[in-house]
């Protein structure tokens, strides 16, 4: 049996995907945006990280973090941005037997991808990656119509044109 171990390494920035346990037809995340910045806020208060990137979808985000220089502990930050997040909800989502015997509510797949970013290059796919995915999903036809993205952000800074990722400009989507 392959174990996964994760890899961690203070100061890294990582990128991440994270998922609602029930994804189909849920809109948990952009219903409820601002219990997530809540639960983002709390937690870089007492733990902290730099979020240098991040797309909210309905069912699941993808963001890129840089950690300080010691600290490497990206589970428990996402330990407590689930919690607090779900503590601000009201219960009444489906809850398995394995999860009640825990104590635990069904808002969030337990797991989620994290990925050490390696390089620049590196770096810029994931932020075309995280830029790109409400298109990808069709929740838009253009990046900048997403609301919940740092797109807006990296295009006020001149890293991106307003109309990356616009059916026209298709070919200069990705680089």
């Amino acid at each position: 049996m392959r174990i996964y171990t994760r890899s961690r390494i203070p100061g890294a920035t990582y990128f991440f995907t994270v998922n609602l346990a029930e994804r189909q037809g849920n809109d948990l995340l952009v219903k409820h945006i601002d219990a997530l910045r809540e639960a983002f806020r709390v937690t870089k208060k007492t733990h902290p990280f730099v979020i240098e990137a991040m797309v909210v979808l309905p069912d699941h985000l993808h963001c890129l973090w840089r950690l300080p220089p010691d600290d490497s502990d990206y589970p428990k930050r996402w330990r407590l941005i689930k919690a607090h997040f779900s503590q601000m909800l009201a219960c009444g989502e489906f809850i398995s037997a394995s999860r009640k015997k825990k104590g635990e509510r069904g808002i969030w797949q337990r797991r989620y991808w994290e990925h050490v970013i390696r390089d620049e290059r590196d770096l810029h796919n994931h932020l075309d990656y995280i830029h790109y995915n409400p298109v990808k999903h069709g929740h838009v036809l253009r990046a900048i119509d997403w609301p919940y993205s740092s797109f807006h952000i990296y295009v006020v800074r001149g890293h991106y044109p307003a109309d990356w990722a616009a059916p026209s400009n298709l070919d200069r989507r990705l680089g």
